[in-house]
């Protein structure tokens, strides 16, 4: 049996990757793959859970980027790996690279103390591809505005997405081979042509 793939998809909030998973995941399911479709942090009862607590509840952004790590422990152990070794695909609304982007980036955990996160709680599982929907700031607050119920990252200001953005765009830089940047302030239509030669490559 072969192995699954692992994609990911990433982005500040409002940038517009959410509206394209199911898009994703029919397309890969029309080419005959097994798809799970999950979250972070979450996609596990416990990762659920701590999910609630840190989209809601103010704390120490050591805390935050702690609890960040430990659900995705338990989203690799209960669900990411099993798949990938039945080979089920995995698709998963963020990954690690948020935590570089949000609690890096936009907090300032430095670096090299994700880094070191990383390596203990990954060992070497990265995705396959990993899809970044970039819009400008001021495409991603008005999306925003239309949202009724914001959670404790979406009420964040300006300067806080910016720095999510920039550390996101880094990341693109660094690594090439893995992440691709989808501009995501075109339309839906425009969009899906662009990643459907994306996944027909992968799959």
């Amino acid at each position: 049996m072969s192995q699954g793939k692992f994609i990911t998809l990433e982005g500040i909030d409002g940038a517009g990757k959410s509206t394209h998973l199911s898009f994703i995941a029919e397309r890969l399911r029309a080419k005959g793959r097994q798809v799970v479709v999950t979250r972070e942090p979450g996609g596990t009862p416990l990762g659920e859970m701590l999910r609630d607590l840190v989209l809601s509840q103010k704390m120490h952004v050591e805390t935050e980027t702690l609890i960040m790590f430990a659900s995705r422990r338990e989203h690799i152990d209960k669900v990411i790996v099993p798949a990938l070794e039945k080979g089920i695909w995995v698709l998963s609304d963020r990954f690690t690279d948020a935590t570089f982007a949000y609690q890096g980036g936009g907090r300032g955990i430095a670096p090299d103390r994700l880094q070191a996160l990383e390596n203990w709680v990954q060992s070497g599982l990265q995705p396959d591809l990993t899809l970044l929907f970039d819009v400008p700031l001021e495409i991603s607050r008005e999306r925003l505005s239309h949202n009724m119920s914001l959670d404790r990252f979406e009420q964040e200001k300006q300067d806080f997405f910016a720095r999510v953005r920039a550390a996101y765009l880094d990341r693109a830089t660094v690594h090439p081979q893995r992440i691709r940047v989808i501009n995501g302030s075109r339309s839906i239509a425009e969009i899906q042509a662009e990643l459907a030669p994306l996944l027909e490559k992968l799959a």
